[in-house]
């Protein structure tokens, strides 16, 4: 399998001392009343299955024999998941069938447009149009990101591009119900069990995974397939 590009693995690096700083501000937040972590056959820490996939999470890809699920907490304007997203296509591509991949949202606030991302997304998953809008905020993030102005003419854009019924669309995008939603994954997110401290983080099968390049993660799934 071919190895990411040098530029991913920086960027990895870079975001790793983002995640310090987002780690201090987490920890104030962090619920105490979160179920412990569990441990797989290896002794390594699990975390239980009802913080990581909830009934309505975003299921990108699933596995009917539901063996191997990957799970991925990101921030739509996180240079890192922008980064990983290419990888994490190629994976969903090469194990179709065989793994369910789930998106959770993490905005984090230094990201000036990462919320309203999410709500977009959010907003576009209420029409049946997740999906859509994630592969659209992914592959346009340059024009987007890191960009002080609120982006909705252009996420408004997008909307109209991926086919949406605008009015409806607007009418959710600031809705409570939108942003309860985003809430709700952040808030497992920090449960204590979780420990999501930085986007990417990813779970397999409840592990957090450290990923440094397409093959750590390829030969992550590989393990857990043939188990």
């Amino acid at each position: 399998m071919r190895m990411m590009t040098r530029n991913l693995k920086v960027t990895i690096v870079l975001a790793a001392v983002a995640t310090l700083v987002v780690a201090i501000l987490l920890v104030a937040t962090r619920p105490d009343s979160a179920p412990a972590p569990e441990a797989a056959a290896d002794g390594t820490p699990t975390v239980p299955a009802e913080l990581l996939v909830r009934e309505d999470s975003h299921r990108l890809s699933t596995a009917p024999d539901g063996k191997v699920t990957l799970v991925e907490f990101l921030d739509f304007e996180c240079e890192s998941c922008g980064a990983a997203y290419p990888a994490v296509e190629q994976l969903r591509k090469t194990y179709a069938g065989r793994i369910t991949y789930v998106v959770r949202y993490f905005p984090i606030a230094s990201h000036p447009n990462a919320q309203l991302a999410a709500q977009t997304a959010q907003a576009a998953a209420a029409q049946g149009k997740f999906e859509a809008m994630y592969t659209t905020l992914f592959d346009n993030q340059a024009e987007w990101g890191h960009q002080e102005t609120p982006q909705r003419d252009r996420f408004l854009d997008y909307a109209r591009r991926i086919g949406l019924d605008v009015p409806r669309f607007q009418a959710d995008w600031d809705a409570a119900a939108t942003n309860d939603r985003i809430s709700r994954d952040q808030a497992d997110g920090q449960q204590a069990g979780v420990g999501v401290q930085g986007t990417p983080t990813f779970f397999l099968n409840g592990k957090k995974l450290t990923i440094r390049s397409l093959d750590d993660l390829t030969s992550a799934v590989d393990a857990a397939l043939a188990q």
